[in-house]
């Protein structure tokens, strides 16, 4: 696919579009669609700030609605370089310490890019809204470097840890055309429902030593 910013301005105006036709929520491409795979192009005024701030709304409620912790906009069918993400943290206080996950409050990040501040790697299951029913283990830095900017353009330069910076790592590779099943232990896939019942612990040494996968040296537990 070749994205031009024609191209995306009209792809935003039909997710608006479909969006208002379906009660304020966007439907969710599903992986093999190649918008998935393409780069996005970065935003530089393919449309107006208003209509931008139409299109992070649209998300926000999409990804409520799904319902899921973090969306780009690939996975609307946007090739723009653009992800809300938000996380309530609604687990045990048993998994939270041990997967650093804290409520995470709203944010879009417009023309995000991110590098590792740390050689510590944590490895978790994830998911996806565009893979729907499936989880698998994927090592991820502990602590990265966020940038980017806001809505309104203010810059972001930050560092963000644990759980938070799964979910923005996970976000800003689809950006790049990436799915986390590019990086995921494949002997770790699994259902949801299987996660649920066999590998809902804290931890992935379990699920590890009984699939037969490989946690990274470099893990902090």
């Amino acid at each position: 696919m070749q994205l031009t910013d024609r191209l995306v301005a009209d792809q935003i105006h039909a997710v608006l579009a479909a969006a208002e036709a379906g009660g304020g929520i966007a439907p969710i491409v599903d992986a093999g669609d190649p918008i998935l795979r393409t780069p996005v192009l970065p935003f530089s005024g393919q449309v107006d700030d208003a209509t931008l701030a139409r299109l992070a709304e649209v998300m926000r409620a999409t990804m409520h609605a799904a319902p899921g912790v973090g969306l780009a906009g690939p996975q609307v069918g946007v090739g723009l370089s653009i992800f809300v993400a938000e996380d309530p943290a609604a687990v045990s206080p048993e998994a939270a310490a041990v997967r650093e996950r804290e409520p995470l409050p709203f944010r879009t990040v417009v023309n995000a890019s991110y590098e590792p501040s740390t050689s510590e790697r944590v490895a978790f299951y994830e998911g996806c809204l565009s893979i729907p029913g499936y989880q698998a283990v994927v090592a991820r830095p502990r602590t990265i470097a966020l940038r980017g900017n806001d809505l309104d353009g203010t810059p972001i330069a930050e560092e963000v840890t644990g759980w938070s910076a799964r979910i923005v790592a996970h976000e800003t590779d689809h950006l790049g055309g990436i799915l986390f099943l590019d990086k995921a232990e494949m002997r770790s896939l699994a259902t949801n429902e299987a996660v649920a019942r066999l590998w809902n612990q804290p931890s992935t040494q379990t699920a590890a030593a009984e699939l037969g996968f490989t946690l990274p040296s470099s893990l902090v537990l």
